[in-house]
């Protein structure tokens, strides 16, 4: 299916590494030109040149989104790169374990601007340019705002508020044609969640585990499995669907486990 996203000019926030980077390069491999935002220099190097070795485009910006000023200086920064702004990914964050025994304000605060903040920073400012172009927003979220998972607390909050802001920005949105859509992960294998998996005593034990409570296959959900579908909302493809949450995660959270 041509998705039609050729020459379309798209953010991708924390887009040099795990899921975002797999956004990343299956838009540049349907013609788009992610826009990768990520505050590691040599690792948005990386990506991009990862994604040119593969014939496509690809532009980066280093920025700091906990910090709102980056988050200004980061659109603009793309205004002027690719004169327009056809789509924005928010997608950097990260579960840091700020629980309710184990937290305090200080760190509780410090994860809300890690995994939601920059949510509602990245799209504010790039909203002018979006409205321009009719475009939309794809969020990032985790299972975790719905089912819990424990010692978690900010995290499962910021991904609250991700749920709700899209709904909210789909009503906003609606008198400028700009959809909003969440794309919900559950167990996806990335170098993230591989680096946690190697915490505990008996990792491949332990995935195993977890594998055999994913209904479909028994098996992790790809960065390409979430990538595929961020680029079909984000394309016309998807043109009369906004203000929805999609669980790309062979059914873990809503399907009985037993099933398994």
């Amino acid at each position: 299916m041509d998705l039609q996203l050729k020459g379309k000019s798209i953010i991708v926030t924390g887009g040099a590494k795990g899921i975002g980077f797999g956004i990343a390069k299956v838009l540049a491999s349907e013609g788009a030109i992610p826009i990768i935002i990520g505050r590691s220099e040599a690792d948005n190097q990386a990506a991009v040149a990862a994604i040119h070795s593969a014939n496509g485009q690809a532009y980066f910006i280093t920025a700091e989104l906990t910090n709102p000023v980056d988050c200004e200086r980061a659109i603009n920064e793309v205004l002027v790169i690719a004169g327009k702004i056809d789509g924005l990914v928010n997608n950097a964050g990260v579960n840091d374990g700020v629980g309710l025994e184990n937290g305090n304000y200080e760190s509780f605060m410090e994860s809300l601007h890690k995994n939601l903040v920059h949510y509602y920073l990245m799209a504010q400012y790039a909203l002018p340019a979006l409205k321009k172009s009719a475009g939309a927003i794809v969020n990032i979220g985790s299972k975790t705002a719905e089912t819990g998972q424990g010692n978690t607390s900010a995290y499962a909050a910021s991904n609250g508020g991700r749920n709700a802001l899209t709904r909210e920005w789909a009503v906003e949105l609606l008198q400028y044609g700009i959809r909003v859509n969440a794309v919900i992960v559950a167990e996806c294998f990335t170098p993230l969640y591989e680096s946690w998996i190697k915490t505990f005593d008996h990792p491949e034990e332990q995935l195993k585990m977890i594998t055999n409570k994913i209904p479909l296959g028994q098996r992790m959900t790809t960065a390409e499995e979430i990538a595929n579908m961020v680029a079909f909302l984000l394309s016309e493809k998807s043109s009369h669907t906004t203000g929805q949450l999609i669980h790309v995660d062979g059914g873990y959270t809503h399907l009985d486990r037993a099933v398994g």
